[in-house]
């Protein structure tokens, strides 16, 4: 088959031939499109552990199995607790090989119907983004009705997934991002408010005009993080599913705990998290936002795009 073969650390990937041995108790499904996430870029810089070479990028996907259209879950092994991921834990497209190829091998209990609402190509920028939010709000911050959340970085996938859910669910949304526009796209999609964080005093403004924030979800930490606890109301939660900008610094133990705040890591999300965040999909008729498609030999362009922060909304790759 052809794929996206990443063969060592800080050089593109290449799209070529590559034998896909068969693997036994899995099943062998045909790619349709698959989508980028941010880790596939750490995974080029060798920022990420336990990186092995060749290996075929990629952890969103859908394609068809026995005649049906599929998506892949790429959250495996997740074990049998639900509050933390096991040892065996893993993604596809390391260490497995993922979804930018002709065919992937996977096992059964992994794929899952398509919704039937969307598209074949926003089908594939579904999983991995909609997972992480998902687990990110329902099963981590546990959010309500009524509650108003703060989503930073908005214009990426999760990011995005987050306000989407949030606004389903009939949360107040509210958005960050260094760029106005994004802020703007985000404010048309339903957001009550955003701020610019590259302001000075961002956090000062946005208690002003938002009265207080009850959730924080965030993907950048770094030494701005404070300014959250400023933010919180008491009894908030913040969760942080990544962090772009550094370690936290400076944060003051004394806002936290006399506002009885609570601090959350998520990552990715358990089995019952991707099948309670389909349901939640076709139940509120969800749509992925999607940024721009490629054609699979252009892989290279589409990663420089997102490594640029140029997108908002999922970069789809057509592999067939």
């Amino acid at each position: 088959m052809k794929a996206i073969i990443l063969k060592q650390a800080y050089t593109p990937p290449s799209y070529e031939e590559f034998v896909l041995k068969k693997e036994e108790n899995k099943v062998k499904i045909k790619l349709i499109a698959s989508a980028l996430n941010h880790r596939d870029l750490w995974i080029i810089k060798g920022q990420y552990a336990g990186i092995k070479y060749p290996i075929v990028l990629g952890s969103d996907g859908i394609g068809t199995y026995r005649g049906e259209k599929v998506i892949i879950n790429p959250g495996q092994n997740w074990g049998f607790n639900e509050n933390v991921q096991s040892k065996n834990f893993k993604i596809l497209g390391l260490p497995d090989n993922g979804t930018f190829g002709d065919f992937i091998y996977t096992e059964s209990k992994y794929i899952h119907p398509k919704p039937e609402h969307l598209t074949d190509f926003e089908a594939a920028a579904l999983p991995l983004g909609g997972l992480t939010a998902y687990r990110a709000l329902f099963s981590r911050a546990k959010i309500q009705k009524k509650e108003k959340i703060l989503i930073s970085g908005i214009g990426g996938g999760v990011a995005l997934f987050a306000m989407q859910f949030a606004l389903a669910t009939g949360l107040e949304v509210y958005v960050s991002s260094s760029s106005n526009k994004k802020i703007e796209k985000a404010i048309s999609l339903g957001a009550k408010d955003g701020i610019n964080y590259t302001r000075e005093n961002w956090h000062k403004d946005l208690l002003n005009r938002s009265g207080g924030i009850d959730i924080i979800v965030d993907s950048a930490a770094g030494t701005t993080f404070n300014n959250y606890l400023k933010l919180i109301n008491p009894g908030g939660r913040i969760v942080i599913y990544g962090g772009t900008q550094g370690n936290i610094q400076n944060l003051s133990p004394q806002i936290l705990f006399w506002k009885q705040a609570t601090l959350l890591g998520s990552t990715m999300g358990s089995e019952k998290d991707f099948i309670e965040m389909l349901r939640f999909v076709n139940k509120y008729k969800i749509k992925p936002i999607l940024d721009s498609l490629y054609n699979i030999e252009d892989i290279n362009i589409a990663l420089k795009k997102m490594e640029e922060g140029k997108q908002f909304g999922k970069i789809v790759l057509k592999n067939n």
